[in-house]
């Protein structure tokens, strides 16, 4: 990757961004369509969040990702929302365009394509922006039941109350066991950065998704138990990447993403 003076620069705003492979995959796919852009990490602590969200459109930027921590909060500093993020009060994506910061989401579309959501009893591991988008998404997309269970307690609590606003006809419940029990599950979703511990005990008609990945590509300890116990269905964080990173880059782009290219970057 060679920058120069006519390079569009596109980053990734989060705490940590060091173990991230979306700048390997984002440049590889600028490059296979002749783009002259780049991906660049860029880590901001929470109290210069307002000013980075700022500073893309002061320095030229087409727009960012955005990752653990700022989920959430960034949405304060976005001029506009597509329906999703409105919906899912998270974003991932920002696209910069004529002077104004557009706030998207695809980490809830990225996991829906990639399991069967309708109908399914959702038990959902932790209640940051992540897991709020991911479970907004499961719902619109016909979930039957979403419980959800964190590390804090009144943080699933709250992300509960919110998805009952939004879905007054299906179950939503929190957990206070952490970890909780997946036995009444069909689908569990990791949305918490844990990658050596499966923290709940599988079964084969289950499917299992987990947000977090290993930068050697091999399976989180989730996954792991997942192929173990022969689950209907096992997602790794790496797929989840790979589908919410390609809608990103058609949002900043107007291009179709090389999507082959993308994964044979992870793989290598």
């Amino acid at each position: 990757m060679t920058v120069g003076g006519a390079t569009r620069l596109v980053g990734l705003i989060g705490d940590p961004v060091e173990h991230s492979l979306s700048p390997l995959m984002q440049n590889a796919a600028f490059a296979a369509v002749a783009l002259d852009w780049a991906y660049v990490p860029l880590p901001v602590k929470r109290e210069q969040l307002e000013d980075a969200v700022a500073g893309l459109e002061a320095l030229g930027f087409a727009g960012a990702n955005v990752t653990i921590p700022h989920k959430t909060a960034v949405v304060g500093y976005c001029d506009e929302l597509d329906e999703v993020a409105e919906r899912a009060g998270s974003v991932n994506t920002l696209v910069v365009r004529d002077g104004r910061v557009l706030g998207s989401s695809t980490d809830g579309p990225a996991v829906v394509d990639l399991v069967e959501a309708e109908g399914a009893r959702v038990l959902l591991l932790g209640a940051g922006g992540g897991a709020q988008a991911v479970a907004t998404s499961l719902g619109d997309a016909g979930a039957e039941s979403i419980a959800i269970a964190a590390r804090d307690a009144q943080r699933a609590h709250a992300l509960a109350i919110r998805l009952r606003t939004l879905f007054p006809e299906r179950e939503v419940s929190s957990e206070s066991d952490w970890p909780p029990s997946a036995r009444e599950a069909t689908l569990v979703v990791n949305a918490t950065p844990i990658r050596d511990e499966a923290l709940v005990e599988l079964s084969p008609e289950q499917q299992v998704v987990d947000l977090a990945y290993r930068q050697d590509g091999s399976d989180t300890a989730l996954i792991a138990a997942a192929r173990e116990a022969g689950c209907e269905r096992a997602v790794d964080g790496l797929q989840v990447l790979i589908g919410q990173g390609a809608a990103s880059f058609e949002r900043w782009t107007g291009i179709e993403a090389p999507v082959p290219v993308m994964r044979a970057a992870l793989s290598r």
